[in-house]
């Protein structure tokens, strides 16, 4: 019984350790807070903060979200080819591809993927 008792005793000892080493050297300092903050925004952190947006990250992440919505109905194409008409399957993705690809193709030419202007 008294094993038991100094292993537990042990085990706790061991992860009240573990926590405390975790606890300070995670600890951020205020110093760092201007390169804790996100870059990828496209906001600068030292201007000011009602600063206008740039759009070229908006339509990025416009086009991000229109590629992961077509992937998304993709994906089940290929279990559903399974249970209908193959070719009814195949069609509905070339279509559905091509239909973004002219979309991109239109961005491209109307200059909205341009990032030197």
């Amino acid at each position: 019984m008294t094993i038991i008792f100094a292993l537990a005793v042990l085990s706790v000892i061991i992860a009240l350790a573990l926590a405390s080493i975790a606890l300070t050297a995670g600890k951020k300092s205020l110093q760092d807070r201007e390169k804790l903050t996100p870059f990828e925004c496209g906001f600068d952190p030292t201007k000011k903060a009602r600063a206008p947006f740039s759009l070229r990250f908006f339509l990025v992440t416009i086009l991000f979200l229109v590629f992961d919505v077509e992937i998304a109905l993709l994906l089940p194409l290929g279990l559903l080819s399974k249970y209908s008409d193959p070719f009814m399957a195949t069609l509905s993705a070339v279509v559905l591809t091509f239909v973004l690809v002219l979309g991109l193709i239109h961005e491209w030419n109307q200059g909205a993927l341009a990032w030197i202007s």
